[in-house]
């Protein structure tokens, strides 16, 4: 009989783990879970047909990201949803990226990340992407380069934690085909403005591209959490 080695288990176990906090964070994302609701880690582990050591560190994993909270006695439950908390996140990113676009507009010689951006959102508009999980990781990437451009590793790092905590709520915008559309004019615009070295005008067309790109994910966050829940009942 061969002996399973306790270091051989533990790589599968926390594949496992891996598996049970996409799982649980794409049922988060997609509100099949929903602000509030309440569980424990027994219904979890019978749902998903795994025992409760995955479901432990997926959860732990979930809460230190800020998606669930535990409660004393009582299990677990998805985080109620804080709209100022992503006012807060935005004002942050706001601050950091046009920080970021005023630099790339002081910079001179080739930058590789930059030119990158240039080859997909500068293009003719029947080259245009149209699928929206698509265009939302591109415009992910987009203001993540803006700021890993710059050459500065703080700001980057920063950068993208702020990106994941908000990504609960971003990717809701290119569920609408308008938003695909404007995203890539302002896109556009920004780039060329920083190409140009109008340092103020592409501060100015960044700011108020966020500041939309927030109120409409907003509205549409609002929208669908109301569906949710009737749906729910």
């Amino acid at each position: 009989m061969q002996l399973v080695r306790p270091e051989a288990e533990k790589p599968r176990r926390e594949n496992v783990a891996d598996r049970v906090y996409a799982e649980l964070k794409n049922d988060i994302f997609d509100f099949r879970l929903l602000p509030g609701d309440r569980f424990s880690e027994n219904e979890l582990a019978a749902r998903l047909n795994v025992s409760r050591t995955p479901i432990r560190e997926a959860l732990v994993r979930l809460q230190r990201d800020g998606y669930v909270d535990v409660l004393f006695r009582s299990g677990w439950q998805v985080k109620p949803f804080d709209f100022q908390y992503f006012e807060e996140l935005y004002d942050v990113r706001i601050v950091l990226e046009t920080a970021a676009v005023r630099r790339l507009c002081e910079q001179t010689g080739a930058n590789p990340l930059f030119d990158e951006l240039k080859a997909i959102w500068l293009v003719p508009e029947a080259e245009r992407l149209t699928d929206g999980p698509t265009v939302s990781g591109l415009d992910e990437r987009f203001h993540n380069q803006l700021v890993a451009a710059t050459g500065n590793t703080e700001m980057t790092r920063i950068h993208e934690e702020l990106t994941e905590r908000l990504r609960i709520i971003r990717r809701l915008d290119f569920t609408k085909t308008h938003r695909i559309d404007a995203t890539y004019n302002e896109h556009a615009a920004i780039l060329r403005a920083i190409v140009q070295r109008r340092e103020d005008t592409a501060a100015h067309l960044l700011k108020t591209h966020i500041a939309v790109s927030k109120a409409e994910v907003q509205k549409i966050t609002v929208h669908m959490l109301h569906q949710a829940r009737v749906v729910a009942r």
